[in-house]
């Protein structure tokens, strides 16, 4: 089916599109703040920006949550998804009014991160309800087109929100008051996803009920336990967990994208000119929001023609080779083209992901799999950024790293499509 093919079926129903509002406003104001914190800690005429500095900025907005993601999962599974999708948007409303004034004040940047960490841990919580939540509101049978234009759509709005980001920066100007107004636009828009997500009932995203279900204090204190049990019950849903672990490795193969990309375009392309660079990456995040919207027409249509037991392996393929032939002559067209292809990939992938998971978790697992997810999502974006660190010279140019990159996606490629080989795979029922 093709985008609008699936995006006609998926709308006819109500609470879809309610959801799907609910994510599309979150999103747009996701990519604005996400913008802002960019611009103040990697390009800020002020700083200078090293690899070490991108892989720590990164640690401090992403691991933290990563490490606490099982916890996430106890409460998705417990609480009324659709009260969290109202309630986390005006907490995260209010924090990133506290941002800004940070910013506007001058304050030191820990004052500022530390706000920005409560920002994006309100978010992931928010995000996987939202994943939770989708079964809910398609039937079965459309999980995968729900899934190719549910968070493909949410990610390009989120690449829209950046590019109004860029616009409300040439007007604002650099410097801290317009990041404080950047950040502030975006609070007001993160409040306003609450009142699209208040249109649906309070029972309508579950979780499911459970009468073998721990009481909320017992599960906080066997949330270890609980982590472990979601692992197991994953590693029974081999399709589920194999697809879960080929997103993993293309985000750490993009983890060491970015960080290569922010430091080429820092110092190599742009000579250390912030306001150039940040305009060099914006090309990138352009390009890489059309492939992400390409996906979401292609992967349907791909996985009506072929199991995605082979799509996934050919995405990861197609990102490894010609990410290497783009990027060593280290031009700057060869990563806008190179952010399209990973865009392209990692999504059609994502999607995959999304599905197999959703399909194949029981409800009453599927709060604590999407933790899991949301831990690998952003662990190993971390765990490449610290691992560039380690290996990119100070104008970013590296050989290794895109070798690194390429290998990297080839190796991911070969270990999905031993583990999803049909005779290894039990059924999930």
């Amino acid at each position: 089916m093709s985008f609008v093919a699936d995006l006609r079926v998926v709308l006819q129903g109500r609470d879809y599109r309610r959801l799907f509002g609910t994510r599309l406003v979150s999103q747009f104001s996701d990519g604005i703040f996400q913008f802002g914190v960019a611009g103040f800690a990697f390009f800020s005429p002020e700083k200078q920006t090293t690899a070490l500095q991108v892989a720590a900025g990164m640690a401090v907005l992403f691991l933290p949550y990563s490490i606490l993601g099982p916890f996430v999962g106890v409460f998705i599974d417990r609480w009324s998804r659709r009260q969290i999708l109202v309630i986390a948007p005006v907490v995260r409303g209010v924090l990133l009014l506290i941002a800004a004034a940070l910013v506007a004040l001058d304050t030191p940047d820990e004052f500022f991160y530390a706000a920005a960490l409560g920002v994006l841990g309100v978010n992931r919580f928010f995000l996987a309800a939202l994943g939770a939540s989708l079964p809910h509101v398609v039937p079965r049978d459309q999980l995968m087109a729900a899934n190719a234009v549910t968070p493909t759509s949410g990610t390009v709005i989120t690449f829209v929100g950046v590019g109004v980001a860029t616009l409300m920066r040439g007007v604002f100007g650099p410097g801290d008051v317009g990041v404080a107004l950047v950040l502030v636009t975006s609070g007001v828009l993160f409040s306003l996803s609450a009142l699209v997500a208040r249109t649906m009932r309070r029972d309508l995203l579950g979780p499911d009920f459970d009468p073998n279900r721990p009481q909320v204090k017992e599960a906080v204190r066997n949330v270890l336990k609980g982590l472990v049990e979601g692992a197991k019950h994953l590693a029974r849903r081999r399709r589920a967990a194999a697809a879960m672990g080929a997103m993993a490795a293309h985000r750490f193969m993009y983890g060491m994208a970015t960080a290569l990309g922010i430091i080429l375009y820092r110092y190599y392309f742009t000579d250390g000119d912030s306001e150039a660079a940040l305009r060099g990456i914006g090309i990138v995040v352009a390009t890489s929001a059309v492939g992400y919207a390409l996906a979401v027409i292609v992967t349907p249509l791909a996985t009506e023609r072929m199991p995605v037991e082979r799509w996934v392996p050919m995405m990861l393929v197609t990102a490894g080779v010609l990410s290497a032939i783009l990027v060593t002559p280290f031009q700057e067209w060869g990563l806008w083209i190179s952010g399209f292809v990973l865009g392209l990939a990692g999504q059609s992938v994502k999607i995959c992901a999304d599905t197999s998971v959703q399909r194949d978790v029981e409800d009453a697992y599927l709060g604590r799999a999407f933790s899991l997810y949301d831990m690998l999502f952003n662990g190993m974006f971390v765990l490449a950024a610290g691992l560039s660190a380690a290996i990119l010279p100070a104008n970013g140019k590296s050989y290794l790293a895109v070798g690194i990159i390429a290998v990297g996606y080839l190796v991911s490629a070969l270990i999905y499509r031993l583990v999803t080989a049909p005779s290894r795979v039990p059924s999930a029922h």
